[in-house]
């Protein structure tokens, strides 16, 4: 079963320094119908400006991931952490028991463009924690990369969810499947570019919701795509 997240149904909010778009109800756009899928909680695309950001705020019990477009994102934690997250990077939290951290815009001039991602962790309670890694997703094109696993198999890292978390650069016309396993859920966010989903044609900002498919096949369109593919539990 596929279902169809269109990008310009999405929640959506201007405040100058930062325009983002919502997949899911967040802050105060709230629809009870995309209150997130399994335990894909957030999925935010923020537009923030030269010199905006977040400043010092706290989590708690939520797996967070941080995956940037364009620009550079300089980020700086409770926990001793910081430093600057650019395309080809991933960053991930586990918020935990708790953490305070912010997040800015490293350039006070070029747009910064990324994907926020929260995921429910499997258990409560554990240690906040934070990692960063570069991953070869634009030099190894039409392939699935695992950034983010339970286990941090295969050079991945490791958070506290039942999930996998992929990415792929796709070219015009090349095609990518995964079979599922165990977890018989999938979500796929398209993050640039436009591409076919088990058949259903998708666009820049789409996502989509599958159920109880024995694979997911990805197909680049006529200028290729970046996606994101979640298998969840």
């Amino acid at each position: 079963m596929l279902a169809v997240r269109k990008s310009n149904d999405r929640g959506h909010a201007n405040h100058g320094w930062l325009d983002s778009k919502f997949s899911f109800s967040f802050a105060d756009y709230y629809d009870p119908a995309f209150m997130g899928f399994r335990a894909l909680r957030v999925i935010n695309e923020d537009v923030i400006q030269g010199g905006g950001g977040f400043g010092t705020h706290g989590h708690k019990e939520m797996e967070i991931v941080t995956y940037v477009l364009d620009g550079g994102i300089a980020h700086k934690d409770s926990i001793g952490s910081g430093g600057v997250i650019v395309p080809g990077e991933v960053q991930h939290m586990s918020a935990g028991t708790g953490i305070r951290h912010s997040e800015y815009n490293a350039s006070a001039t070029t747009p910064a463009h990324m994907l926020q991602i929260w995921l429910m962790p499997s258990k409560p309670g554990v240690a906040p924690s934070y990692s960063q890694q570069a991953f070869p997703v634009a030099a190894e094109r039409n392939l699935l990369h695992l950034l983010v696993s339970p286990e941090g198999r295969d050079g991945s890292l490791k958070w506290e969810t039942d999930s996998d978390l992929y990415a792929a650069k796709l070219d015009a016309g090349a095609k990518i499947e995964h079979a599922f396993g165990t977890r018989k859920h999938g979500w796929v966010q398209v993050a640039r570019g436009a591409a076919v989903v088990n058949g259903e044609p998708v666009a820049q900002g789409d996502g989509v919701a599958l159920s109880e498919e024995a694979e997911v096949s990805i197909l680049g369109g006529p200028d290729g795509a970046e996606v994101l593919f979640f298998e969840l539990s």
